[in-house]
């Protein structure tokens, strides 16, 4: 193929004139060294960007190689790597002879600096008339006094004899010759390396030889030693018993990545419970060793990894305690990820370890303050929330750690807790009279209106026999004195209430002296003498009194909290009324609650708050009031048992729907079809697995798992389609042909681009010239290439994404014929938002959190010609690839309207959100969908390149229809 040039040396340069070859000449005869130095930068540029300076070559032999100078020395080693060094006939130039004797000279260097960085440069060469007359004197360099130069000779010899074996064909006689004389681990590693890809049974021979000494060597050759035994052993399974107890050594080696890499290999050789224990325990201890917080993460992926494997998981299990030793990081993300994975881990014997250990997290984030402390302390609640519904038997112990949050400053952290109560409280019966006895305990310090007004739902609805009077006493007292308008007014006289006189008088003691005149006080000036200050001559000072807390919610003007009270309240009455049979008890009871709605409904059109009660609420409360003065029936099953029943519903439908999306995830593996071949480790022959894959799983996993299904591979239409990554970048007339296979990594796009030539003429300098819109950045310039009449060649281009953006490559092609210079305007790529957007799911709270505080919004109209809501609703989902949180039966029906929350994340850890509003006339069914979607994220580019990417699939499915 003709486009296989070498990889050269990439240096970025800004945009710069090209200057006249006379002055370059000019610059490098007659200017000093530090000229030469800035010229020959100058030059390796412009060599790099595609000009051709065929005139300088012996120039720069004549007057700039026999310079000394140590930058000049290095500089010349570039250029000569980037210099075209064969003439346009593919002979080599004439002037390169000359070169080589340099090459030469510089091998035999007394500086053992330039003799090490002319062997590196010599791996760079694909020319081997270049390198035949070398090879003495890099054969010399084996046996030089310094490691820096025998290690780059070996390197050279390998690369070498990788690519012209012919120059050296006993360079792994040689190399293992040299390995057993040396000492230095440097010098070691390289040969071992040479050995492992030129001569794998000396490799092996070599370390059968020191096998016991392996623990001993430096850290970069056991990283090769590994390698070895990995490839060794997947190409003959019979090798493993040999070189397995070699891996369990390096287990413990005092290199970090050494021990990575033994730990993956050995997982790989064997699925021994011994083995699999001790590749998790060493990749517990780098986790918990390392400082940096991205190697913590990538292990604790490998971790998720093996547990996610159905026979490592079972012996994982036992190593749940060593995996919460990482909760000692600081980082959220480290222990997001190690609580995930400790709570799939955990089974009934260990729960118990598991919950002291997380009381004693808990108690840790009592006194620090940390920006990330809110959010461990709300990760710790919902982790012992899960546990406690997974194993019931370690709910009484949870519950008093996890009432003590509701008095918490992180609203987030109570409010979970307050789910967590709401949920066991159901679920667990024999559990109610200890939760009830915590809450009641906390009421009065909580510190959020959401919190109580959930606080009080829950003892409403499940407070029951004498501990009803104690949740009415607990509420009166959060609440204050009632009548409330009244308390109120005495407040602005500056009387004080029963309460503060209570108060007051246990003061009032050891105060007497200092009290005694209400009129005047005795003050002292700055001389010593006694003045006299009188009551009436000081202006009145507002004092700022604490009210309730419950009572400070209403006048701020949050009577929410009211009517829930209310509620509460009717329900706790009633509750009392069945209970008690005196009617005089019953009565008593009935017109004290009545007056504490009464009493929050007139302070509510008081004029006090600063915000009145809403025309809502007032209703709300004037229905409890009727229910108690009437108990109807009716009115009593709905605040009696029709609420618990809603609950109950609720927490079934989300326990249904975690069962279902735990089933989807058992049932993404494919299955095989009855046809497909199943091989067998035991009667392959090894060859076919060069490549790293462990195949003692790989013939099991094709049994178990498959590949893709036969709809999958026939549905060549879907959007994810490979066929569908393909640009067509000209035209089929064109002189030019050229096509592009877009493939989108997760930080980088790699354009596959295929150039034709479809005339009889030669193309000379064929240049792909590239340029990017939006967040895109292009890494390199592709090399010219030469196209022969009708042929073709591929041309890679990569280009750097750093956000969740729509991007567009455009760009044209450049070649020379005989007579002139030509260009094929290309078309333009579209970068799909598609490609970056993976659907994901959060709780309400995060949704309505994120959709807060994220300022971006993006108003879409919905434009279709859908008819059917749900049908609309399928479609967005399937084109902009959100996730659908708004639970399926709560969509289920046709009302003529739907709203819906969705959400996806990007690659970059972007968040998604976007919320549906639709709606259709019910008697009209031919009638077509409208509405809006509004979608909001943290940045612009992600918001409108999502509205972008809805409006084009409503434009596709309007002209479809």
């Amino acid at each position: 193929m003709t486009s296989q040039v070498p990889c050269y040396t990439i240096i970025n340069s800004p945009d710069m004139e090209v200057p006249n070859e006379m002055q370059l000449k000019q610059e490098l005869e007659k200017g000093d060294t530090n000229v030469k130095i800035e010229t020959l930068k100058k030059v390796i540029k412009l060599l790099l960007n595609g000009e051709r300076y065929p005139g300088l070559i012996m120039t720069i032999i004549r007057f700039v190689l026999p310079v000394q100078n140590h930058t000049v020395k290095k500089l010349l080693l570039i250029f000569w790597e980037v210099v075209p060094k064969t003439s346009a006939d593919g002979k080599l130039l004439q002037e390169m002879i000359l070169v080589c004797d340099a090459y030469r000279k510089d091998l035999q260097h007394p500086n053992e600096f330039l003799r090490g960085s002319t062997l590196r440069f010599l791996c760079k060469l694909k020319e081997p008339e270049l390198l035949e007359p070398l090879m003495p004197a890099i054969r010399a360099c084996l046996d030089h006094r310094h490691s820096y130069v025998r290690r780059n000779a070996v390197l050279a010899i390998f690369t070498i004899y990788k690519n012209f074996d012919w120059l050296v064909p006993d360079g792994p006689e040689l190399i293992a010759s040299f390995l057993d004389t040396q000492q230095d681990m440097s010098c070691k590693r390289n040969a071992f390396l040479m050995l492992l890809h030129a001569d794998q049974e000396r490799a092996l021979n070599y370390l059968a030889s020191c096998i016991d000494q392996v623990h001993s060597f430096g850290d970069i050759l056991q990283l090769v030693i590994v390698e070895l035994i990995y490839k060794v052993c997947h190409a003959n399974p019979a090798e493993r018993s040999r070189f397995i107890r070699c891996i369990y050594n390096l287990l413990n080696s005092s290199s970090n990545a050494v021990r990575y890499e033994s730990a993956g290999t050995l997982i790989t050789l064997s699925l021994a419970p011994t083995a699999i224990k001790a590749a998790a325990s060493c990749y517990i201890e780098l986790v918990v060793k390392e400082s940096d917080n991205n190697v913590k993460l990538i292990v604790l992926d490998r971790l998720v990894a093996m547990k996610e494997h159905e026979g490592m998981e079972k012996v994982m299990q036992d190593l749940v305690m060593d995996v919460l030793r990482v909760l000692a990081a600081p980082d959220i993300e480290v222990r997001r990820k190690t609580l995930a994975l400790a709570l799939d881990l955990v089974y009934s014997r260990n729960i118990g370890e598991m919950v002291l250990v997380l009381k004693k997290e808990v108690a840790k984030t009592h006194n620090v303050e940390h920006e990330d402390t809110g959010k461990y302390r709300q990760l710790l609640v919902r982790t012992l929330h899960t546990c406690s519904i997974k194993f019931p038997d370690v709910a009484a112990t949870v519950i008093p750690v996890l009432v003590e949050f509701l008095s918490d400053t992180n609203e987030l952290a109570a409010a979970d807790v307050l789910i967590f109560i709401r949920e066991a409280i159901q679920k667990f019966p024999a559990l109610r009279a200890l939760i009830i006895e915590n809450l009641i305990e906390a009421f009065p310090q909580i510190k959020s209106s959401k919190i109580h007004r959930a606080a009080v739902w829950i003892l409403g609805e499940y407070v029951e026999g004498p501990q009803i009077l104690e949740v009415i006493t607990v509420i009166q007292q959060t609440l204050g004195d009632v009548p409330m308008v009244e308390a109120e007014q005495r407040r602005l006289t500056g009387e004080q209430s029963t309460e503060e006189q209570q108060q007051g008088s246990t003061n009032s003691a050891g105060e007497g002296s200092t009290t005694g005149s209400g009129n005047a006080s005795n003050k002292v000036t700055s001389d010593g003498t006694y003045a006299t200050q009188s009551a009436y001559s000081l202006a009145p000072v507002a004092k700022a009194e604490k009210r309730p807390p419950l009572r400070q919610y209403l006048m701020d003007g949050d009577f929410f909290i009211g009517a829930a009270l209310s509620a509460t309240l009717t329900k706790l009455a009633l509750r009392y009324a069945e209970l008690e049979p005196e009617a005089r008890s019953q009565n008593r009871l009935t017109t004290q609650v009545m007056l504490i709605m009464s009493s929050i409904l007139h302070l509510g059109k008081s004029g006090f708050p600063s915000k009145p009660i809403t025309n809502d609420d007032t209703d709300r409360i004037f229905v409890c009031l009727r229910a108690l003065s009437e108990r109807t029936p009716e009115a009593v099953s709905v605040f009696t048992l029709y609420c618990r029943e809603a609950l109950g519903k609720m927490l079934d439908a989300q326990a249904d729907e975690d069962q279902r999306v735990l089933k989807e995830k058992q049932r993404a593996t494919a299955k095989v079809q009855p046809d497909d071949p199943v091989l067998f480790a035991q009667l392959s022959n090894g060859r076919d697995n060069q490549l790293g894959e462990n195949v003692f799983e790989s013939s099991l996993n094709q049994a178990l798992a498959g590949s893709k299904t036969a709809q999958q591979l026939s549905d060549v239409a879907s959007p994810n389609s490979k066929l569908n990554k393909v640009t067509q970048l000209t035209g089929f007339s064109d002189p030019v042909y050229a096509e592009a296979y877009v493939n989108v990594n997760q930080y980088d796009i790699v354009l596959d681009v295929l150039i034709v030539n479809q005339t009889n003429d030669t193309l000379q300098n064929c240049t792909l010239e590239l340029a990017t819109l939006g967040d895109l950045k292009l890494v390199e310039r592709p090399h010219p290439v030469v196209l022969a009449p009708h042929d073709f060649c591929n041309i890679k281009a990569n280009v750097k994404v750093s956000s969740t953006e729509n991007g567009i490559i455009f760009g044209n092609i450049v070649y020379d014929t005989a007579l002139n210079t030509n260009v094929v305007v290309l078309n333009t790529i579209h970068i799909d938002i598609m490609d970056y957007i993976i659907p994901a799911s959060c709780t309400d709270t995060e949704f309505r959190q994120m959709w807060q505080d994220f300022e971006w919004e993006n108003k879409v109209t919905v434009n279709t010609s859908f008819t059917d809501l749900h049908e609309y609703l399928r479609h967005l989902l399937k084109s902009t690839n959100m996730k659908c949180l708004t639970p399926e039966k709560a969509l289920s029906g046709q009302c003529g309207f739907m709203a819906a929350n969705m959400y996806a994340k990007s690659i970059f850890g972007e968040n998604a959100l976007a919320n549906l509003s639709i709606e259709k006339p019910v008697d009209d069914p031919d009638s077509k969908v409208t509405g809006h979607i509004r979608i909001r994220a943290k940045s612009q580019g992600m918001a409108l390149s999502l509205g972008d990417k809805i409006s084009s699939s409503q434009k596709q499915s309007v002209q479809a229809a």
